[in-house]
């Protein structure tokens, strides 16, 4: 959120937006060579053209240290948010992603581009709480690289700027309290037991469609659910002059509900349809309910696909 945020960082994020032409979130990162950023909306690290790697910089986790220059504690602990508890699967996997194409760039001697964001709720609930969506998103023309890499502190340090300044212990020292990232050997709070009770294929195909209606409105964009006229897709997308970006088969995945089956019709639909895309959502009846996107190529890869007889 915007009051997370430092004065400064947020005063040139601000002067960014201002100046900038009006896009969504999903254009910024297009536009910036990731052609397949409409599939990929959730990812927090992009592979573009020219082999150049775009990352996002989370604005409430932006440090600024001495000279005015900003740094960022990037945690290697895939297992567990920021904010506390354990990741769901895809979002170990999105962790996972984004500290690879980081470590690239590391072992490169490159430097990669980011887009800074703030968010519209706390950054401590950015994983958990399911209302969690972009406030600001801009791209910063100041290249940012990573200035070390220390894996058995399970941290990386990322500047921005020039290369030969980093942020002093003192510093680092003062921004992980700042920003909860836990030393290697700090022990873990225990977590509370949660028991959840399983939900029906009806319950999370219901709260699934609901996830990605919310999803794609969030974004500005125009979801109609046509699933009643058995079209072979869920939700057709489209932009607001009314242009088809997409035509969505939605399948959740939950406690009890641990696979899916495309029927006859949607199987049909993703060898014509060029904008037919399936959309899993894993834990759809959860607070931590996240979804990734897949073209009728990946399908077999997507989790809980179970293929018909």
């Amino acid at each position: 959120m915007d009051k997370e945020v430092d004065p400064h960082v947020l005063a040139v994020i601000d002067e960014m937006r201002l100046s900038g032409p009006r896009l969504t979130p999903v254009e910024i990162v297009a536009k910036m060579g990731v052609f397949d950023a409409r599939d990929k909306p959730f990812d927090h690290a992009w592979l573009a053209t020219g082999d150049n790697v775009i990352a996002t910089i989370w604005a409430e986790h932006v440090n600024v240290g001495s000279g005015g220059r900003w740094f960022y504690l990037e945690s290697m602990d895939v297992q567990h948010r920021a904010g506390g508890g354990t990741r769901a699967p895809n979002q170990v996997q999105r962790a996972k992603d984004r500290l690879a194409l980081l470590k690239r760039t590391f072992d490169a001697g490159q430097g990669f581009r980011t887009v800074l964001q703030t968010n519209r709720v706390a950054i401590a609930e950015l994983e958990s709480n399911k209302s969690a969506k972009v406030s600001t998103r801009v791209r910063d023309d100041a290249e940012w690289h990573v200035a070390s890499w220390e894996p058995d502190q399970l941290l990386a340090v990322l500047v921005r700027g020039p290369r030969g300044w980093e942020p002093s212990e003192e510093e680092i020292k003062a921004a992980r309290a700042r920003t909860s990232v836990a030393k290697a050997d700090e022990p873990e709070a225990a977590e509370p037991v949660v028991v959840v009770a399983d939900a029906s294929p009806e319950e999370a195909q219901a709260a699934a469609t609901d996830y990605v209606m919310r999803h794609f409105k969030g974004y500005g964009y125009k979801a109609e659910d046509v699933s009643g006229q058995k079209l072979g897709y869920d939700i057709e997308v489209s932009n607001a002059k009314g242009a088809t970006l997409l035509r969505v088969v939605v399948k959740g995945t939950a406690t009890g509900v641990p696979t899916f089956k495309l029927t006859s019709e949607e199987n049909a639909c993703s060898v014509r349809e060029p904008l037919w895309r399936l959309l899993v959502v894993s834990e759809a009846t959860s607070p931590a309910a996240q979804h990734k996107i897949f073209k009728p190529s990946e399908v077999s890869q997507a989790p809980g696909f179970e293929p018909s007889a």
